[in-house]
């Protein structure tokens, strides 16, 4: 049976009709009751009256309104720690029904892409495995054998660096998809980070500012966030990298300078699609940005590359969220 639900005019139009009504009954009764029992008792009885009634009121726009929306909110939050939680029973109005079912159908769908995705990975990367580890085995095999010709033996290192390389961005694919469903609940500070990243940069002279400023990103997110650029600015000669924080009406922002070769304008554009690199030669996959821009966008942030003098300046941004209630 379809419950009925009163539309959202009707309620705070009720509400606002209600209030007006008790304050012009309580001046009707006041004047007609007070010569009667005394103005002094008129008052106190009336200002219990309308206070009761008002409170029934109140209880109405809790039930109809802020019952609904907080319980909306906590679906929501649940949703985003990657709970499986039960749709909200009570909508209230029909226009607060009508948001709660577009919203619980947008996670429903987000999470049936999320699957999507991650099976077409695990797909993908399943049935290109038989292959490569047929190549390999091949490649052994001629490798034993000991009658290749020095042609013979370049072009089977050539296929063995083609099957190595495929296996590398298979594994880079099952990052990317494993970095879209990853969530680190949590803040972390530079001062959280600082040691573990000096102790596993020994090479890079790091400095830090700002380090007091919190993140909305668990330490082990935000470390391979940092960890990718920091990999990325030793592999371009630099030598000293700055990380400086700082927050603003809510939105915390991190930038990473460092003082390496950089990158050229026309690479700027590409640098965080899937696949491009400028080493591959020297075993780049091209998903590490890729991979980086990816777990952030899952915790609501931004990374862009800015114009650096010298070397290359990323700008992570965490925007300010609205906060939800569980």
């Amino acid at each position: 049976m379809r419950r009925w639900r009163p539309p959202l005019f009707f309620v705070l139009g009720g509400a606002l009709a209600g209030t007006l009504a008790l304050s012009f009954a309580g001046l009707v009764a006041l004047r007609y009751l007070g010569p009667v029992i005394g103005f002094r008792d008129a008052a106190i009885l009336l200002a219990l009256g309308i206070t009761l009634a008002t409170a029934v009121l109140g209880w109405l726009l809790v039930r109809l309104l802020l019952r609904p929306i907080r319980a909306l909110e906590a679906y929501a939050a649940a949703q985003t720690r990657g709970d499986r939680p039960s749709p909200p029973r009570h909508y209230g109005t029909r226009e607060l029904h009508a948001t709660g079912q577009g919203v619980i159908a947008m996670a429903h769908a987000l999470r049936d892409r999320e699957a999507s995705i991650r099976a077409f990975t695990d797909h993908v990367t399943h049935e290109i495995r038989t292959p490569v580890s047929a190549i390999r085995a091949a490649g052994e095999l001629l490798e034993d054998g000991g009658a290749l010709t020095a042609s013979d033996a370049r072009l089977v290192g050539q296929i063995d660096e083609a099957r190595a390389q495929i296996e590398t961005q298979l594994a880079a694919l099952r990052d990317v998809a494993r970095a879209r469903e990853s969530r680190y609940i949590g803040q972390c500070t530079l001062a959280d980070l600082a040691p573990g990243l000096q102790a596993e940069w020994p090479q890079l002279t790091l400095s830090f500012a700002g380090e007091t400023v919190a993140f909305p990103m668990a330490a082990e997110g935000m470390r391979v966030v940092i960890g990718q650029l920091l990999r990325n600015a030793a592999e371009h000669g630099a030598r000293k990298v700055r990380l400086a924080a700082q927050a603003a009406g809510g939105t915390s922002v991190m930038v990473i300078s460092d003082d390496g070769s950089g990158v050229s304008d026309g690479n700027a554009a590409r640098i965080f699609d899937p696949f491009f690199t400028t080493r591959r030669a020297g075993g780049g996959t091209g998903m590490g940005l890729t991979i980086v821009r990816t777990l952030l966008q899952s915790h609501g942030a931004r990374i862009s590359l800015t114009r650096g003098d010298p070397g290359a300046r990323f700008e992570v941004r965490f925007e300010a969220r609205q906060s939800v209630s569980v």
